[in-house]
Parts: C-alpha cells; sequence; structure tokens
C-alpha cells in the first residue's frame, strides 16, 4: 500500500510542476506585455490557488455525478458546475448543444 501512496503522491508532484510552469509561462507572457514584473513567490501562490480550486471543481464534479447515480463525470456536471456564473453557463450549454449535435450525425 505505500508504493501506491507513493506513486500518487509523485503523480501529484508531477502535476503541480506542470501547473506551476504553465502559468509561470502566461503570467510571464503577461507580465512582458503590460510591462511588469511578476516575482516567483506570486507565481507560486497563484499555482496553489489555482489546484486547490480545480480539486474543488473535481470533488464536485465528481458528487454531481454519484448524486445522479453516474459514476462518469458529463457535460451536465460541468454546466451545473456554472449555474452561478450565468455568462459561462451559457456558453457551456451552447458548446454542449454544438457537441451533442455533431455526435448525433
Amino acid at each position: 500500500m505505500a508504493g501506491v501512496h507513493m506513486d500518487e503522491e509523485r503523480k501529484e508532484e508531477k502535476l503541480k510542476a506542470a501547473l506551476w510552469f504553465a502559468i509561470g509561462q502566461t503570467v510571464d507572457s503577461v507580465a512582458l506585455a503590460q510591462n511588469i514584473n511578476a516575482t516567483p513567490h506570486f507565481i507560486g501562490g497563484l499555482s496553489e490557488l489555482v489546484y486547490a480550486q480545480i480539486e474543488n471543481v473535481a470533488h464536485d464534479l465528481e458528487a454531481f455525478a454519484k448524486h445522479a447515480g453516474r459514476t462518469t463525470i458529463n457535460s451536465t456536471d460541468v454546466v451545473l458546475l456554472a449555474r452561478r456564473n450565468e455568462g459561462l453557463e451559457q456558453v457551456l450549454k451552447a458548446q454542449a448543444k454544438t457537441v451533442k449535435e455533431k455526435d448525433a450525425r
């Protein structure tokens, strides 16, 4: 069991490192365009914040699917997650409709 736990920790660290890198690239690009400076401490803090938000979203999506009696997350779960952001909800509904129409063909 300890080996499985270690593998999960390594996967999580790899994900965090990839996220930190991607956020760092994005922040650097925006900072250069706006002629501002972003410290590595800022990028690290932002990366931790984004990772925590991703974890929350994942837990919510799993809960929505489980409540619906499913083991797989689908587009209705994602739309439900966005219910408090009307603009995002409308965009997601339109995208889900487009995908369903393409799949029906």
